[in-house]
């Protein structure tokens, strides 16, 4: 006998922006497998019978490796109970969902996909801007600031990026921006281009910050804060 896992997009971090499925599939689990960012109110939906897993990763923490994670969520399907794998934002957006899945598929595991709200979307809602724009912004691309070791991706199609009539939202880019950015103006990126800093998007403490390709990499050279964030980047206005 084997149970079911639902991958569940909690959205950036306001309850209020959970899907009415991923509320139902809080309530009914047996065990619930969280990211870091998916804690907080939203597990108040989960019922007080369900095991609490933690199993988030935060750059520059000590945090459970994928392999371990794959097999935790394996182990307690295997038990014949429904469980929701909660990992912030949309699970398909940078969220490592396919190596979940593959390990379920490997163990004959059936699951289901309930995407969320991606913090892209809810950070341009916050600071009341399109993600695209009819005539100056026609191409949308989301990216990673860092790979596996940390470090800006070797393979990040520059030249894309610095297209002036893209917007570019680049996830988890703090700690790698300032070489980003160099290498965006390199590419004939202007330091003038619009750029937003949004973080703890949707939660009390969200902070937008406004401000231009060459400032803010001088800004996040200088100190990067510890805050989860997301960077826009293009024609914002």
């Amino acid at each position: 006998m084997t149970g079911f896992v639902s991958f569940v997009g909690s959205g950036p971090g306001d309850p209020e922006l959970l899907t009415l499925k991923a509320v139902r599939r809080l309530k009914d689990a047996k065990v619930v497998l969280f990211d870091d960012l998916s804690s907080g109110p939203i597990l108040n939906y989960v019922s007080s019978q369900a095991d609490l897993v933690g199993v988030g990763k935060r750059a520059g923490r000590q945090s459970p490796k994928q392999h371990h994670v794959s097999r935790l969520l394996v182990d307690y399907a295997s038990q014949g109970v429904k469980v929701v794998r909660l990992k912030s934002g949309d699970p398909g957006i940078f969220g490592r969902l396919e190596e979940e899945i593959t390990a379920l598929q490997n163990a004959n595991i059936s699951f289901e996909i309930i995407p969320g709200v991606t913090t892209a979307s809810a950070a341009a809602a916050a600071a009341a801007i399109p993600l695209t724009r009819r005539l100056s912004a026609r191409r949308l691309q989301f990216v990673t600031g860092h790979d596996i070791a940390g470090t800006l991706p070797d393979d990040l199609n520059i030249k894309a990026l610095a297209d002036p009539l893209c917007i570019s939202v680049i996830y988890m880019p703090k700690r790698t921006f300032p070489d980003l950015a160099r290498r965006l103006i390199e590419n004939g990126m202007s330091r003038d281009t619009k750029a937003l800093l949004a973080e703890s998007v949707s939660l009390p403490d969200q902070q937008l910050t406004h401000s231009t390709l060459g400032q803010l990499s001088k800004q996040l050279n200088h100190e990067t804060g510890s805050a989860p964030g997301i960077i826009l980047l293009g024609p914002l206005a």
